[in-house]
């Protein structure tokens, strides 16, 4: 089975709902989160991190600040 796509930091993973139609017919759909690719330096070692981009602006937010090393 092939693995769903998920944050490692927040754990955002897909979540499903409708697609709503003007006759409020109802078929299945999937959102998706954003995820993206990044590596990044923690503790000295390069490690590759699949995250949300909420999470990756967060991440160039702590590192721009100092709060991780890089």
């Amino acid at each position: 089975m092939k693995e769903m796509a998920r944050c490692e930091i927040c754990g955002k993973e897909p979540q499903f709902g409708h697609n709503v139609s003007h006759a409020l017919n109802r078929t299945k759909r999937q959102f998706k989160p954003n995820i993206q690719k990044r590596t990044v330096i923690i503790g000295g070692a390069k490690r590759q991190l699949k995250v949300c981009t909420k999470c990756l602006r967060s991440l160039d937010r702590m590192i721009s600040e100092g709060k991780l090393p890089h």
